[in-house]
């Protein structure tokens, strides 16, 4: 820290938001949440410190956070990759309250994003290239993850407060709200890299596998995008909210006529439903050079026959979130189309709720917990045991 500035500011009467002393920044802080103690147990409130604010690093207070299926997946420790406690949450949204010595990017009282990636080497080619999601020494994710020294855990965004690096955090767009962007930082990005990568725009056949919480931003992006979107879907209920969305067509996935008819058609298919579905049926819909792209995850291994591949030069691949200067590009993106999530919000006593009916897919089509539904008597009674 610049001490001599910080004299004379203090001399001249002068507060500069920006800087902190030391002595108050490196404190570890109190943090109240929800957290999951054991995979599969209910989300209870939950009290813990965050890590010592580090020069480059602001202090956010989280006003939203959205629920995104991969929580679940976590919590349940359906990957086989969870540690407990576990406090989930990267869909980020909030303002910043402190910030460190040396950081530039952000000053108090800045809207501001945090979504699934917090910190990456820097150093390996997709760093460098601004694709910190493909770290190859792994990056370091909002929870569930180690913090650079390779002890801490990191928690996520059910909780009042976060320590984010300057360089990971995004900036929200001022025409967007703060609970419906909230989403974007995980959902938007997620489908965003993709249709960029492979070149979503006019002239282009895009199918949309599921209009969940990651497929009905799919469809708005496509269409922002120029793309023809057509939405296939095992529910007859979303045809209409689909075409409000942007969609051009829609087809029931549980019609056999659908696969006939649409034999050869698209140029991109995003699957984005996280379970098993017959892969060799949709990759006989992309026309030849077609890709699938995989971003929902299915808990088993996929079954693919060579001859849907072969048989029109197809791709089947896949695609992890976004890089954060990614992330950025998709708020602005969706700030200039006017682009948010569809939401319902709700108050953090409701999660566990919220998480049954999202296995049942009974949401349109995000949850976002309202952070000041965070009751402080429960922290000081946690606090206190």
């Amino acid at each position: 820290m610049d001490f001599t500035k910080h004299a004379e500011s203090k001399h001249n009467g002068k507060k500069n938001d920006s800087l902190i002393l030391m002595s108050e920044l490196k404190q570890k802080m109190k943090v109240l949440g929800y957290a999951t103690l054991r995979a599969k147990a209910p989300l209870t409130p939950y009290s813990f410190e965050r890590r010592e604010p580090l020069d480059h690093d602001i202090v956010i207070d989280i006003h939203y956070c959205g629920i995104c299926h991969s929580d679940i997946h976590q919590a349940n420790n359906e990957w086989d990759i969870s540690t407990f406690p576990m406090v989930p949450g990267h869909e980020i949204t909030g303002v910043v309250s402190q910030v460190g010595t040396r950081a530039t990017r952000y000053k108090k009282g800045d809207r501001v994003g945090v979504g699934c990636i917090v910190d990456s080497c820097r150093e390996c080619g997709p760093c460098r290239k601004g694709l910190e999601q493909y770290c190859i020494k792994g990056a370091t994710f909002t929870y569930n993850s180690l913090e650079k020294d390779g002890k801490t855990m990191t928690q996520g965004g059910y909780s009042n407060k976060i320590v984010v690096d300057e360089n990971y955090v995004l900036r929200i767009p001022d025409n967007l709200p703060l609970d419906r962007a909230a989403p974007l930082v995980c959902a938007g990005t997620t489908l965003f890299s993709p249709l960029m990568h492979w070149k979503a725009g006019p002239g282009k056949k895009v199918g949309i596998i599921g209009l969940g919480g990651l497929g009905h931003m799919g469809v708005k992006v496509a269409h922002a995008l120029g793309a023809e979107v057509t939405v296939l879907s095992h529910s007859p209920k979303k045809q209409e909210e689909s075409k409000i969305m942007g969609a051009d067509n829609f087809y029931l996935t549980s019609n056999s006529e659908t696969f006939k008819k649409l034999e050869g058609y698209f140029d991109l298919i995003i699957n984005t439903v996280p379970f098993e579905v017959d892969w060799n049926q949709y990759l006989n819909l992309l026309a030849l050079d077609g890709t699938t792209v995989v971003i929902g995850l299915p808990g088993k291994k996929i079954p693919i026959g060579a001859f849907s591949l072969i048989n029109a030069r197809r791709c089947l691949a896949g695609s992890l979130i976004g890089g954060i200067q990614e992330t950025q590009n998709m708020l602005d993106f969706c700030s200039k189309h006017t682009i948010t999530s569809d939401i319902e919000l709700i108050p953090i006593q409701k999660v566990n709720e919220a998480y049954r009916r999202v296995v049942m897919s009974d949401v349109r089509y995000r949850f976002v917990i309202d952070m000041k539904s965070l009751d402080m008597n429960e922290l000081r009674l946690i606090s206190s045991t």
